[in-house]
């Protein structure tokens, strides 16, 4: 066992010694809390543990994977779990009683199904699902797990439907849907009342392109701050909004100009290199370094977050012909370098998307060299259109 000043940087890179198969380093640092530890295995696992001692003997109660749980939130963890222990609480104790109770009640099963779940989801996803259960699910939550019927499901969703509207509704249905049916293989019931209620939205899949002059407006119309220079780069890369929103200096290679993703920030669990352009860098700079803080943007324990705010103000700022949402500037760039003759496999290569399972098997190339050939060249095109030329007048590069 080791002590050393925890840092999200570290907590991403830190390894184990030569020859072990588990360590764990506690966070006994400055402005460390005592008995957390992060927990490294062989394998690749990180996980948060609090380690303390009750009714004379030593305790250990996991928190959640690292990728979760960022370090502040463990800090925040383990000082309740502290509370718990100084007041005569054992955590442990605590949490099996916690377990029985999942057994019986809606809001149990939901708890338990969150934790499971949050090592394998997306932040984002976490933080949807979270909502939806426990927003729009709510006065189901004291509600026995067996005894929920399709006929209440169906009544609660016509409400949803009402308040937030159908595709809300189609969502919620479908976070719900998923924990009835990993309720059932925990043995906590036998049957998912959400099999068989109807669907309220066509909920058809998205086709927003923007056009050249309104990835103009957009650009000129975004403010000089985080979310700007969010959007600019999104523009530029084609990558999704929280690849962007979370990205970490200890990600970019600047001299390289790469950035390069983790499989823990990414859809798709594969790593992901980025090429970045000359425009796209300069904007990177222009955020600047903050002292402490290895991300680029936002001021929080996470990456940016406020993202449903500031897409408001960029809507009263920019009148475009039809609503847009910041994934639609991904679908542009690659529909966009398909115009400029960009090669099908690059470009999906670039948007970190799988190739069919055949290629997937044997082709392992990652086209680094294409991939920057075709980001510089979507560029150019941006430049030129921001400079007032023509499409046109950007001719597809030759191989």
């Amino acid at each position: 066992m080791e002590a050393t000043r925890l840092t999200e940087t570290t907590v991403r890179t830190l390894k184990l010694s030569k020859g072990s198969e588990e360590e764990i380093i506690f966070d006994n640092g400055k402005g460390g809390v005592p008995g957390l530890g992060l927990r490294i295995r062989a394998g690749g696992s990180r996980k948060w543990i609090f380690q303390y001692r009750f009714a004379g003997k030593s305790r250990r109660q996991t928190i959640g994977s690292a990728a979760a749980w960022t370090i502040d939130a463990a800090r925040r963890k383990a000082r309740e779990m502290r509370v718990q222990v100084d007041g005569g609480i054992d955590p442990k104790v605590e949490k099996e009683e916690r377990i029985e109770a999942s057994r019986t009640t809606f809001k149990g099963v939901m708890n338990d199904y969150q934790e499971a779940r949050e090592r394998d989801l997306r932040p984002r996803t976490v933080v949807e699902y979270k909502h939806h259960l426990e927003i729009h699910w709510k006065p189901f939550h004291e509600l026995p797990i067996k005894g929920i019927t399709r006929a209440a499901v169906a009544g609660r969703l016509r409400d949803i439907i009402k308040t937030k509207g159908p595709v809300a509704a189609d969502r919620t249905r479908t976070t719900l849907s998923a924990m009835f049916a990993w309720a059932i293989g925990e043995g906590y019931c036998d049957e998912n009342p959400v099999i068989g209620t109807n669907r309220a939205s066509k909920d058809t899949p998205r086709e927003r392109v923007l056009e050249d002059e309104e990835i103009v407006a957009v650009w000129k119309a975004v403010p000089d701050n985080d979310y700007g220079r969010i959007v600019k780069l999104l523009i530029l890369t084609g990558q999704r909004r929280d690849e962007i929103g979370s990205m970490c200096w200890s990600e970019l290679d600047m001299k390289k100009k790469l950035l390069k993703l983790p499989i823990e920030r990414t859809k798709n669990k594969r790593k992901h290199d980025i090429p970045l352009s000359d425009r796209a860098i300069e904007i990177i700079e222009g955020a600047g370094h903050r002292e402490g803080r290895d991300l680029v943007f936002g001021s929080g324990a996470g990456g940016y977050s406020g993202w449903s705010q500031s897409k408001e103000s960029l809507n009263e700022l920019v009148n475009l012909k039809e609503p847009w949402t910041l994934h639609d500037l991904r679908r542009t760039v690659r529909t966009g370098m398909g115009r400029l003759s960009v090669a099908p496999h690059v470009a999906e290569a670039i948007l970190n998307h799988l190739p069919a399972k055949l290629i997937r098997t044997y082709d392992r190339n990652t086209y680094e060299a294409e991939k920057r050939s075709a980001l510089d060249q979507w560029a150019a095109h941006v430049e030129a259109l921001l400079a007032g030329k023509l499409a046109s007048n950007v001719l597809p590069m030759k191989a």
